[in-house]
């Protein structure tokens, strides 16, 4: 075996292996049971959607060397915000665009305090979630309920394809524009001027600087990005998933999303892999639990997807490296 394929194999061998695994298996239960195998990965889809989105905030973040942790934040406080925008003008691309504008301008805050004011950045990110939390729940009344949500649109003969067209092709809108994300942001970076620009200022900030690269610009835009697509991430939990809000509805998925991140090393297309690894456990578990075929507490069922994100991180994948600059402030001299 040569250089270049020891090292295709060690970074991606695992990852192959794992993917086969999952094809046959799902292969195999099809052939059993095609139902609850289209339910179980449709529901894969839906489950990892905020995490990917969430990814990809963080994401374009970190790639500018901007850490953020106060995704939780942004997708609570934007799910909040899209929800009351529902239910008082009972326009949902309105409270779609509410939610996105919301995790802007909380992306906009992040930025100020980490590239501005020169801030700890994992302190800017802890603040960002608690005015969340604390927002949210002060101001959350039960009781209301938005004018409906978005419906799956399917496209055409495309959903009609057996298994893939149902779990692929009649979706709602905001999962759409997730995929779309995931392919439009890995060209970006890898394939564009400005992806390059900002590789090069979560890598090495000087050397940007020295050629001209303005690095505050390139930060304050990804970081201002990333809260908008963390907004859409809240916006999907209450107006496509659920149709409603709840007090810390986001359960933790922000900083699952970070632990997505750092399982994709970093690239759109591994982040949105290790979602969908995710996201098929939590389908698996909650399957296993409504079927009650066994004998074991629902906590422990519950406890799946977490257990599996574990094994996968502590034994499949390699060390990922971060960007060299992340989380260090940058001074012009």
């Amino acid at each position: 075996m040569t250089m270049d394929m020891k090292q295709l194999w060690k970074r991606y061998g695992p990852l192959a292996i794992i993917l086969l695994v999952v094809i046959v298996i799902t292969a195999w239960r099809y052939a059993l049971n095609p139902q609850t195998t289209t339910a179980v990965l449709a529901s894969t889809l839906r489950q990892s959607t905020p995490l990917v989105l969430g990814a990809l905030c963080g994401l374009l973040g970190e790639r500018s060397g901007v850490i953020n942790i106060g995704i939780e934040g942004q997708m609570l406080l934007a799910a909040f915000i899209g929800f009351l925008t529902s239910v008082w003008t009972g326009n949902l691309l309105l409270a779609v665009l509410a939610g996105v504008g919301v995790g802007a301008l909380l992306g906009l805050l992040l930025a100020f305090m980490s590239v501005t004011l020169k801030m700890d950045q994992i302190i800017g990110g802890t603040v960002i979630n608690i005015l969340a939390f604390g927002l949210t729940g002060y101001f959350y009344q039960a009781g209301l309920t938005t004018q409906g949500k978005l419906r799956p649109i399917p496209l055409g003969a495309l959903a009609d394809i057996p298994l893939i067209g149902p779990v692929l092709f009649n979706n709602p809108p905001i999962t759409y524009v997730t995929l779309l994300l995931v392919v439009i942001i890995h060209y970006v970076l890898f394939y564009t001027r400005w992806g390059l620009r900002t590789r090069a200022v979560g890598e090495h900030p000087r050397a940007a600087d020295t050629v001209g690269i303005n690095v505050y610009l390139v930060r304050y835009t990804n970081v201002v990005l990333g809260g908008a697509i963390a907004g859409l991430a809240g916006a999907y939990l209450t107006l496509e998933a659920v149709g409603s809000f709840e007090r810390a509805m986001t359960n933790g998925r922000g900083f699952v999303a970070l632990a997505v991140m750092i399982f994709g090393k970093w690239t759109p297309f591994g982040a949105w892999g290790a979602a969908l690894l995710f996201g098929l456990a939590t389908a698996i578990q909650t399957q296993l639990q409504f079927a009650g075929e066994l004998a074991i507490p629902h906590q422990f069922i519950g406890m799946l997807p977490y257990v599996l994100t574990i094994v996968v991180l502590a034994g499949f994948v390699g060390r990922a490296r971060p960007p060299a600059a992340i989380g260090q402030p940058y001074e012009t001299e």
